[in-house]
């Protein structure tokens, strides 16, 4: 085994076996990541079009209860009035977690217009303006749709929630073989180890869901400067 040339074969065996591996582990995350985006799109559906519609028809049905009551009787009107409140309250909260879980202009229109909506929706989020500019994207397949969306969805829920920001710029344009995704705020910034380690932030699984695909996740900030969020991902991750 002091033989020069048998380290180097052993070395290079050992290289392959770990790479094999590491290609086998990816291969396995990204499985069990579409099972899990799987079962949130069905429980998005049942949602929307099951407690949805029968939340629909109860307020409808609420409605034609309260147009059948005499003027007189006030009582009944307070509580019908009251009940379609709370109806209407609970069709929008499920209607809102429907979308949350899985919006379905992802998988009707696209990666693109799933981020147009969800810039839309943020725009105005504790006090912040989003802009979204979006380059010319190449034909995505659906796990890449899926992943920088959630990337997308991930990064502006913090910079709403934490940042404090007035403004957020969302971009995402191909440079080469990679897309790359960003999201920068003018917020309160922070430490970014300290943010990757704190675990309440979704940072950690973003960055790990990022390396399934071979792609990796880059913040640069620092107290008081905002935080400039990085997501780069190559274009063939097999």
């Amino acid at each position: 085994m002091s033989d020069p040339s048998e380290l180097r074969a052993l070395y290079r065996d050992l290289l392959q076996r770990l790479q094999r591996n590491e290609r086998e582990f990816r291969r396995l995350g990204r499985a069990v990541w579409r099972v899990q985006e799987d079962e949130r799109r069905r429980i998005a559906r049942e949602l929307h079009d099951g407690v949805g519609q029968n939340l629909t028809a109860l307020k409808l049905r609420l409605h034609e209860l309260q147009s059948a009551l005499a003027p007189e009787q006030t009582a009944l009107h307070d509580g019908l009035a009251q009940a379609l409140a709370l109806c209407g309250d609970t069709l929008e909260d499920t209607r809102e977690l429907s979308r949350l879980l899985r919006p379905p202009i992802l998988d009707d229109l696209g990666l693109a217009s799933a981020l147009r909506w969800l810039a839309r929706s943020h725009d105005g989020r504790g006090g912040a303006r989003v802009e979204l500019a979006l380059g010319e994207l190449p034909e995505l397949d659906g796990e890449l749709q899926t992943l920088l969306f959630r990337t997308a969805q991930e990064a502006l829920a913090n910079a709403s929630r934490h940042a404090n920001a007035q403004q957020i710029r969302l971009s995402l344009q191909r440079q080469g073989e990679e897309l790359r995704l960003q999201v920068h705020d003018d917020g309160c910034g922070c430490d970014p180890a300290v943010a990757l380690a704190s675990g309440g932030n979704g940072l950690g699984g973003m960055r790990e869901r990022l390396r399934l695909y071979g792609g990796r996740l880059e913040l640069d900030s620092a107290p008081g400067q905002g935080l400039r969020l990085s997501a780069r991902v190559p274009l063939d991750y097999a």
